[in-house]
């Protein structure tokens, strides 16, 4: 039995009492790597999921793909992405494989009916089925295709360059291990590796490092990043997340939402079994603020994702992030909600119940 430090980090009610409660845990980071604040365990070591996906977009970037096959802020935003499968999100996708040469058919990510529902009940109308780029990971997979294209023309060496995309050991993973541990300064060994529902490998590493990361994506420079190639790859993932929330994401989703609230203050980025991202660029709370990394992890997977939604939120408010109108553009989500019954009765609340700060 696995035994940890997670603490209670949101309740419903029902009546005066507790019905239900969520475990967790937080760190806040800035862009040094001191910890701010943190809830239950932050140096718990646990899987990024699609969280990682902006990290996982930079070598690629790096290497100078956006250049060499001329891509749009758009098209690196759905690299980034876990979209919501709508016509403008399959759009995009066509255009990034179209300029990277990349076929549907070589996806390795699978399938899943889209996200959103009324694109979802289309294809059922139509008695169609879903393909791979209705998957919220086809940006991604095909990015990797793209960076295994220039690879291949790059590289003088064609060792492992033939094997699938997705193996571990192709040089596109192996570069994407090295960016993970570089970016929230671990060593590569201390990177734990599975592999994610798309089926490509997916990394577990203490929240207070994977908030480090955010935080360096957020400002490489202040963040020590080397290299002048690397600094514009963060510079290029943040503008294309915060330019094109819509992308990132989808309607009614926190990651679109959110950035569109914070209108470039902030990037966000969801992952699978109960994970929450969030970077704020340098002065987002006041003039000098640094840059920050939060994350968050929910310990029972939070599988609706309304608990790490609240949380964030929470988070952000406590942090003084979010002013009182935007947290307001973004009620549906909470942090404190009214739960109701089929008859539209008040029964009972959904709240956050930690505090990130003594002084409050």
């Amino acid at each position: 039995m696995v035994t940890t430090l997670h603490q209670p980090v949101f309740e419903l009610t029902r009546g005066k009492i507790v019905e239900s409660m969520h475990f967790g845990s937080i760190a806040v980071v800035d862009v040094h790597g001191q910890l701010l604040a943190g809830i239950g365990d932050p140096e718990f070591v646990t899987y990024l999921r699609s969280s990682s996906k902006p990290i996982q977009a930079l070598p690629f970037l790096e290497a100078g793909g956006k250049e060499f096959f001329g891509l749009t802020l758009q098209e690196i935003a759905i690299i980034c992405a876990s979209h919501s499968g709508t016509d403008e999100h399959i759009e995009v996708v066509k255009s990034l494989q179209a300029k990277l040469k990349v076929l549907e058919a070589e996806l390795l990510c699978g399938t899943h009916r889209p996200f959103f529902l009324p694109a979802a009940d289309r294809l059922k109308e139509l008695g169609l089925l879903p393909t791979p780029n209705h998957h919220n990971c086809s940006g991604k997979h095909s990015g990797m295709l793209g960076y295994h294209r220039l690879l291949s023309i790059q590289s003088t060496s064609q060792e492992n360059i033939s094997k699938p995309y997705i193996d571990l050991d192709h040089p596109v993973q192996e570069h994407i291990l090295s960016m993970i541990a570089q970016m929230s300064g671990l060593d590569i060994s201390q990177v734990n590796l599975g592999i994610d529902g798309c089926s490509a490998p997916n990394f577990a590493l203490p929240l207070s490092r994977a908030a480090f990361a955010i935080a360096r994506l957020c400002d490489p420079i202040n963040g020590g990043v080397n290299g002048p190639s690397l600094i514009s790859a963060c510079n290029t993932v943040v503008s294309a997340m915060s330019s094109h929330p819509f992308l990132v994401a989808g309607p009614g989703r926190l990651d679109t939402q959110l950035m569109q609230v914070g209108a470039g203050r902030i990037i966000s980025k969801s992952g699978a079994e109960g994970y929450q991202a969030i970077g704020l660029l340098p002065d987002a709370i006041e003039p000098g603020s640094p840059a920050m990394g939060i994350a968050i992890k929910i310990a029972d997977g939070d599988h609706r994702g309304t608990v790490k939604s609240a949380i964030a939120l929470e988070v952000l408010s406590q942090m003084n992030a979010l002013t009182a109108v935007e947290l307001a553009l973004l009620r549906d989500f909470g942090p404190v909600n009214a739960i109701r019954n089929w008859q539209n009765i008040e029964v009972g609340m959904s709240q956050p119940t930690f505090r990130m700060f003594e002084t409050q």
